[in-house]
């Protein structure tokens, strides 16, 4: 490794004090999934609809809150916005573990959304790290998000177990004040607050983004992914119960699920990604999801077979999570990643909201049953919207810093160029940061010419 792609202390100190807030963070959120539907009972008014609702409806304030938190911490800060995020959720928590009716648990979930920190979390992180370190360091992010919801599937049914629905929210709330403790002691003081094209959304380009059919189709797949997971888990709970699993042991049951699923998904990514099959992964994902679905809906109540349909959904769920990002990344423009990651993060908490909504309606309505076969046939569609996708060219997104006997050119010249650089095809020069945005072909990418406009490694993803 270079010596540029060494992190420094302060950079070690803001990834690990943030990975650690994030995935805090999300744990306490992932927890509540696969224990509410099934302590719900007790709450006063609560229907199958409305305790989907509270399943889902952080993720209503989620989607309309956290793009205005993330051009709030531009304006004053990100560490403030994120204290206040954290708050909020604290407050959320508190609420919900001493509601004794479904409308105070819904305010609560509800406040706990609203404390949607993600992107001033990125922001702050972009603030503390170079551009050739910064990739890496939001890929650990995206690892401990998966790391979290697998400890949540466990974590949640252990808590409930011994200490109600009521232990878990409680457990959240404590988690979000480490996360204050975590953001005051350990994130070092945050430097002077800049644009990154690459992370934060960018008003001018949203129009652009909206427009692409391309990155269309990945919105709507984590839109469709989040809506399925939601729904699903306001009948899970009581399938593994039918089952013949006591609420006590529905952790050990995710334990396996979840451990075997991500053994059977690293070979798919590896696949996927060094073998150029994105888009056969992704349709085989979104098949599997289908056909585990319809499995779900129509078996019976043998442990084995539940299991196994758990397996199945969740290997594709995981394989999904992974490349999703990744093909966000090769299929934005040079410089617009930041935008279409918010316009992707935006749907996938839309498809929460109402993924809780819907699979509270059909249980309500028709059944258990019914949960798993509407989700299948919306599963269907999206197979069927995803086959005229176009397999996304191998690009990788790149970061370099402009050298400093360049400062005077010219902005068409510098666009001139990089774009001349044998494998770069797409280009994007920012004088003011001082940054040039790249889409690359790494196998042609002739980097001796590229080094030569840069004074810095490149922040590679």
């Amino acid at each position: 490794m270079s010596k540029a792609r060494l992190l420094l202390a302060s950079e070690r100190r803001a990834i690990v004090g943030l990975v650690g807030l994030y995935a805090t963070r999300m744990l306490g959120l992932f927890m509540v999934l696969p224990v509410l539907a099934l302590n719900a009972d007790h709450l006063v008014g609560a229907t199958p609809l409305l305790v989907g609702l509270a399943l889902g409806v952080y993720g209503l304030t989620q989607a309309v809150l956290q793009i205005p938190f993330g051009l709030l911490s531009d304006r004053i800060g990100r560490k403030p916005v994120i204290a206040a995020g954290l708050g909020l959720f604290l407050i959320g928590s508190v609420v919900a573990a001493q509601a004794d009716s479904i409308a105070m648990m819904i305010v609560g979930r509800s406040l706990q959304g609203s404390g949607a920190v993600a992107a001033a979390i990125m922001a702050l992180l972009a603030d503390q790290t170079r551009e050739q370190v910064r990739t890496a360091a939001m890929a650990t992010i995206g690892l401990s998000i998966g790391v979290a919801f697998g400890v949540a599937m466990v974590l949640g049914p252990l808590v409930a177990s011994h200490f109600g629905l009521a232990g878990v929210f409680y457990f959240t709330a404590l988690l979000a004040a480490l996360g204050m403790l975590v953001l005051w002691k350990l994130v070092p003081p945050a430097p002077r607050r800049r644009g990154h094209r690459d992370v934060g959304l960018d008003r001018g380009q949203l129009a652009s983004i909206l427009g692409r059919m391309d990155l269309w189709r990945m919105d709507a797949s984590i839109f469709s992914l989040h809506l399925i997971l939601m729904a699903i888990f306001t009948a899970v709970p009581f399938k593994l119960v039918d089952a013949g699993v006591v609420e006590a042991r529905h952790g050990l049951v995710y334990l396996v699920v979840m451990g075997l699923s991500f053994v059977a998904m690293v070979p798919l990514v590896i696949v996927a990604e060094k073998k150029r099959k994105m888009k056969l992964m992704c349709l085989g994902a979104i098949a599997t999801i289908t056909l585990s679905l319809v499995g779900l809906g129509l078996a019976g109540s043998g442990l084995v077979a539940l299991g196994a349909w758990l397996l199945a959904f969740f290997t594709a769920f995981n394989l999904l999570e992974a490349t999703l990002p990744s093909m966000i990344s090769k299929l934005a423009p040079a410089g617009a990643k930041g935008t279409a990651m918010g316009v992707y993060s935006t749907s996938q908490f839309l498809g929460a909201f109402l993924g809780g909504v819907m699979g509270g309606f059909l249980a309500q309505q028709f059944g258990l049953s019914a949960v798993f076969l509407g989700a299948a046939l919306l599963g269907l569609g999206w197979f069927v919207l995803m086959l005229g996708m176009r397999a996304p060219r191998h690009l990788s997104s790149e970061v370099v810093a402009l050298a400093d006997e360049h400062e005077s050119d010219t902005l068409d010249n510098l666009m001139a160029r990089f774009a001349a650089v044998a494998g770069v095809e797409d280009v994007l020069v920012v004088p003011e940061e001082r940054l040039a945005y790249l889409k690359v072909d790494r196998a042609t990418l002739d980097t001796e010419a590229l080094a030569r406009l840069t004074r810095s490694s490149t922040q590679r993803s």
